[in-house]
């Protein structure tokens, strides 16, 4: 059954990747295949795993395309495209962001398991969790099951091990992030019922009055900081925020920008050259800049992963960089984390009526009849 490791932003999952490929290739004496959504995270772990001193080879059509090692970095639909290619000559599937996992990885899966019975399918992700299904597993660290008002469907069997962001940064290995009170009136969310591009458009664009202050307030926090990433709504939301921030020390990312200037945005922001990186669905994840203690919340999402991916995007450790500033104006602590732990979120799979039944338990030993959902 394909099993799971939960490893929080920071943990090094791509040297976790490359250890794990490692040993399966040796115990095994078979090739392994490890996967992640994107290209940048390909090339990332495969850099990573060549630092273990042995070869692998890429697979991803935007990079190149080998087999000749025998550890294989590739992106699910190259591999998909050329699934003749990958025999029973496998032992092994890893798949990195595995909270993710698409019908396309699944269909990579099938197609080798059809040609090898044996092959270990082992999933990484910072957040076990997706929207709308819940936990992404059947069976906890523990070995307890996970209900079904928590999970649906689980693709994932059990939960080998986890080592959650507030282990880590106990251990030193993690920047602790400060959830601080905001004074600037945050926008009214109320109307975001479906987090469609509507709603958003009505709540966040052309308040302009509300959206200047809470720009102004978070330059005045972040006087003394060195870093501050700031997610908004949509385009037009951004461009609104970008034109209060100081105009020399301020870029924005968008879905939109050409990737040479987003490459060079990204390492402009990474080399201090200016303080204040305005983004729109992008560099969630994947995305490093150590100094980064400011993060900043002006859009709402109904994705718990998606708020811990974007919290995660300030916990890296920096010579000088005491905690992270968690700046929220749009109540998704509220929403997900009621009792005010960022890592302590609400995970709930939801169920159309259809779908959902209630079911009398008798207890072995007393008797009682329990009603479950």
């Amino acid at each position: 059954e394909p099993c799971l490791i939960e490893a929080a932003t920071g943990a090094g999952k791509s040297h976790i990747i490359a250890s794990i490929a490692e040993w399966l290739n040796k115990a095994s004496g078979k090739k392994v295949l490890c996967l992640a959504p994107s290209k940048e995270l390909v090339t990332q772990n495969h850099k990573k795993y060549l630092a273990t001193g042995n070869p692998a080879s890429v697979f991803c059509a935007s990079v190149g395309k080998s087999l000749t090692h025998d550890v294989i970095f590739g992106s699910p639909q190259t591999v998909l495209n050329s699934i003749q290619k990958f025999g029973d000559n496998f032992s092994a599937v890893v798949i990195d962001e595995a909270h993710g996992i698409t019908p396309t990885v699944k269909k990579i899966i099938e197609e080798m398991r059809a040609k090898n019975k044996r092959l270990r399918v082992i999933g990484l992700t910072a957040t076990p969790y997706r929207l709308g299904d819940g936990y992404i597993y059947k069976y906890d660290e523990n070995g307890d099951p996970v209900c079904n008002e928590q999970a649906k469907d689980p693709y994932f069997n059990t939960l080998v091990y986890r080592i959650t962001a507030p282990e880590l940064i106990d251990m030193g290995f993690l920047t602790s992030p400060h959830a601080e009170p905001v004074n600037a009136a945050s926008y009214d969310t109320s109307s975001i019922v479906n987090h469609t591009a509507k709603e958003y458009e009505q709540a966040f664009e052309g308040q302009g009055r509300k959206t200047s202050l809470i720009i102004a307030e978070i330059v005045d926090i972040s006087q003394h900081r060195k870093g501050v990433m700031i997610f908004c709504a949509t385009i037009q939301h951004a461009q609104e925020a970008l034109a209060s921030l100081p105009q020399d020390n301020s870029r924005i990312v968008t879905g939109k920008t050409p990737n040479a200037e987003r490459k060079e945005i990204i390492e402009g922001f990474k080399r201090r050259q200016f303080k204040y990186l305005v983004n729109v669905s992008v560099l969630t994840t994947g995305f490093d800049a150590e100094h980064v203690d400011v993060v900043a919340l002006l859009r709402a999402t109904d994705s718990v992963g998606l708020m811990q991916q974007i919290v995660g995007r300030g916990l890296r450790l920096c010579p000088g960089k005491d905690d992270c500033l968690v700046l929220d104006y749009a109540g998704n602590i509220e929403n997900h984390c009621p009792d005010g732990d960022i890592f302590n979120p609400q995970i709930k799979a939801s169920y159309k009526s259809s779908e959902s039944f209630d079911m009398d338990s008798i207890c072995p030993d007393c008797g009682t009849k329990n009603v479950f959902k």
